[in-house]
């Protein structure tokens, strides 16, 4: 079986790799979104961000005009362009793969004129029309395990096994999809962590990753900053940074392919990057004796010499290693 697989996403490919997640960096537009305080206020701002997480390792940048949050009124198509569009034009312009958060046909059509590759569709073709206007330009789509509406909080009774529901629901998607004229390999599985379902549901699900992905298709692993992660280790949001990379890593080892949409994407690289080397999946890197890296090394070796030389009463301290 290979080691990679690619996705093709209009006029873009993104090779991923066995084990390593791509990683998705998140640009909130909206004004109510669950886990950034400091909303970004204007397309500078929002275009400034996207570009600072593409130079942070992501690969695809997700740009949303609306939170999934339940307190809030559902924005009009009008008002979620407005502010995603100029901001999908500019992170095109500037060569990077666009994803776009939203389950409106009207956006989805707008954004993709923009030169968008990719729709993050967090309602389960909530308008099955989506997957035709997706279909038609040739784009990516995410599709998503939920049983609620958009913006509404719904907790259905799955039964003994939340995720035969998932699987179900998920082929179904795809189902639709393929036959509204998506291409198979432009396709990504979501099993919705959070989304209808309890904190103890979404770990269950996780747990099962692999049993989704029968037909080859990567899984979105859409576990930054979750409410179940914050549920297992009492953090807010923008304080569930630790949890976010064990769940990262833990779930990254059980889906074959994937991508990691995060909000913390240099952390999110840092620790995917070790974990590659210490797994073998990179080889170490090599740095010279006297690079500047080491000279905290070079500091400690110089104070244990005046310490020699000055003596420290009865015995002297080891070298430091190397």
């Amino acid at each position: 079986m290979s080691d990679e697989l690619i996705l093709r996403l209009r006029d873009q490919t993104l090779t991923l790799r066995a084990g390593r997640p791509a990683i998705m960096g998140i640009v909130n537009c909206g004004p109510d979104s669950f886990s950034d305080r400091t909303p970004l206020e204007s397309v500078e701002a929002r275009v400034a961000h996207g570009l600072k997480l593409a130079d942070a390792g992501a690969e695809i940048i997700d740009v949303g005009g609306e939170s999934g949050v339940t307190h809030t009124p559902v924005s009009t198509a009008k008002d979620e362009c407005e502010r995603v569009v100029p901001v999908v034009r500019r992170l095109v312009d500037a060569g990077l793969i666009v994803s776009v958060d939203t389950w409106k046909p009207e956006v989805a059509e707008a954004v993709l004129d923009a030169g968008a590759h990719l729709i993050n569709d967090v309602s389960g073709l909530y308008h099955a029309r989506l997957a035709s206007v997706v279909a038609a330009r040739g784009a990516g789509i995410i599709l998503m395990h939920t049983r609620a509406d958009p913006k509404t909080e719904y907790f259905p009774d799955y039964g003994s096994r939340v995720i035969d529901d998932v699987r179900r629901v998920l082929n179904s998607l795809r189902e639709r999809a393929l036959q509204a004229g998506v291409r198979s390999d432009s396709i990504i599985l979501d099993p919705g962590p959070d989304f209808a379902k309890m904190p103890a549901e979404t770990v269950e699900v996780l747990r099962d990753l692999p049993t989704l992905a029968v037909h080859g298709h990567p899984i979105l692993l859409a576990v930054s900053r979750k409410y179940f992660v914050g549920t297992i280790i009492h953090r807010e949001p923008d304080q569930r940074l630790a949890g976010t990379l064990a769940a990262l890593g833990w779930c990254a080892e059980r889906a074959k392919f994937s991508i990691a949409r995060m909000h913390d994407v240099r952390e999110a690289a840092d620790y995917l990057r070790v974990r590659d080397v210490m797994d073998g999946r990179e080889p170490m890197p090599t740095i010279d004796r006297d690079d500047v890296r080491l000279q905290w090394l070079h500091d400690g070796e110089a104070d244990d010499d005046e310490d020699d030389d000055q003596g420290d009463g009865g015995g002297s301290r080891e070298p430091a290693k190397r």
